[in-house]
């Protein structure tokens, strides 16, 4: 288990620079379940008709113009478990759709209250919680579109921007609220949030919000909802020591994992580059000069991100930078100029690593070795997405092999030459 070999291939110069190899060598990774005796739900996954599932007609045409046909397995597990109104905990590999599978039954139940009683609104329903402004803009951003042919409203709640339009909307007393704790809570100690009447909540990512990071803001939210309520807890990865605390916020929850049990996607190829440290930027600047499609690479800090990206510009690259000092409107140019093809590699921090959901991604690459299972296994998923698949790659130093083989242990691959 040593990627210390390099391989001979053909490389392009840059700068006059000597050729160095960019073949990697290839990981298999063996998925292993992160707990074997979790009680499941009954539930079928098989594909269906999004117009068997008994939804509102109008939620019908806004999945119809956004050319979805057919659920996926985790979306035909939960769907018929939330339109009961039970309480789920949903895992499924990243890229799969879960957000639909939480979002079109809160819209459908939201539906039929309010067909039962139209004058019935002018209070917040529904709160949906998500770790990053990224992840908050592109669940909203999810709800508008499949409520466009609704009254149904909603707002994402997320810092950087002014707080002043988010502010009356919480006042008016929107649908539908997708917030990120922390300005959530600025929101609430100013008095403009009334979540009396929630009667749905969902966690998002919800192992990094019940994480020592989130769990204390996200406890206190909680805590003004009333107890009487729907609570919907999704991610890719559900670590057991996370599992002992979602009793303090789901009642009875059915419990649905499908795929990979804390492990990433089938759908992704896990390879191991050896290079020293010293070099890793000139090795990436040539591999990135040789792949086709849009490369998200992964660093460990902010200051990594903003020098990495600086340096892959100064070879001729379109990189930028995302991580969570950067302006909001740095942020949004840095995504969606990735996303429209302005940008052909992305350098960004973990902010990044949660739900990001960017088409035609070809290639993660951690520029150092994740210090965790779950960091692994949420950076790759942005590739190798619904029925696409991808490559995760691993630059990995000389002092990085520790934590190289410590990653390898939790998953249990081989590597091969």
């Amino acid at each position: 288990m040593n990627p210390d070999t390099n391989h001979s291939a053909p490389g392009r110069r840059r700068r006059g620079r000597p050729r160095r190899s960019t073949r990697t060598d290839r990981i298999v990774v063996s998925h292993r379940p992160q707990s074997t005796d979790r009680p499941q739900a009954h539930y079928d996954p098989s594909p269906t008709p999004f117009d068997t599932l008994g939804l509102d007609t109008a939620l019908l045409e806004g999945i119809a113009v956004r050319g979805f046909q057919r659920t996926t397995p985790i979306q035909s597990a939960v769907i018929p478990i939330a339109l009961r109104g039970d309480d789920v905990i949903g895992c499924a590999d990243t890229g799969t759709g879960k957000t639909v599978a939480f979002v079109l039954p809160i819209l459908h139940r939201m539906l039929r209250t309010r067909a039962a009683d139209p004058a019935d609104r002018g209070y917040t329903r529904v709160l949906i919680l998500a770790p990053t402004r990224e992840l908050c803009v592109q669940i909203e951003d999810d709800v508008q579109g499949f409520a466009y042919h609704t009254d149904l409203t909603s707002v994402a709640v997320y810092g950087g921007v002014p707080m002043d339009p988010q502010e009356r909307a919480l006042k008016a007393g929107v649908d539908i609220v997708v917030a990120t704790p922390g300005r959530l809570m600025d929101h609430q100690r100013n008095g403009a949030v009334d979540f009396s009447r929630v009667d749905t909540l969902v966690l998002d990512e919800a192992d990094r919000m019940m994480d020592m990071g989130f769990w204390p803001d996200v406890r206190r939210i909680v805590q003004t909802l009333p107890a009487a309520r729907q609570t919907l807890l999704f991610s890719a990865t559900m670590p057991d020591e996370v599992m002992r605390l979602v009793t303090e916020v789901v009642r009875d929850a059915q419990y649905v994992q499908i795929g990979s049990a804390g492990g990433p996607a089938k759908s992704i190829t896990h390879a191991v580059q050896a290079v020293a440290a010293s070099e890793k930027t000139e090795w990436l600047a040539r591999f990135l000069g040789q792949t086709d499609g849009p490369v998200l690479v992964f660093v460990r800090t902010k200051q990594g991100a903003e020098r990495l990206a600086r340096r892959l510009a100064g070879f001729g690259l379109r990189a930028a930078a995302l991580h969570a000092d950067r302006t909001q409107q740095q942020r949004t140019q840095a995504v969606e100029g990735f996303r429209g093809g302005h940008y052909t590699v992305l350098v960004a921090t973990d902010v990044a690593a949660r739900g990001l959901d960017i088409d035609g991604i070809t290639h993660v690459v951690n520029f150092e070795v994740p210090g965790s299972r779950e960091t692994y296994v949420h950076r790759v998923g942005r590739t190798g997405r619904a029925a696409a698949t991808g490559t995760a790659l691993t630059l990995v130093a000389p002092e990085e092999q520790r934590a190289l083989q410590a990653l390898q242990r939790s998953f249990g691959p081989e590597l091969q030459g």
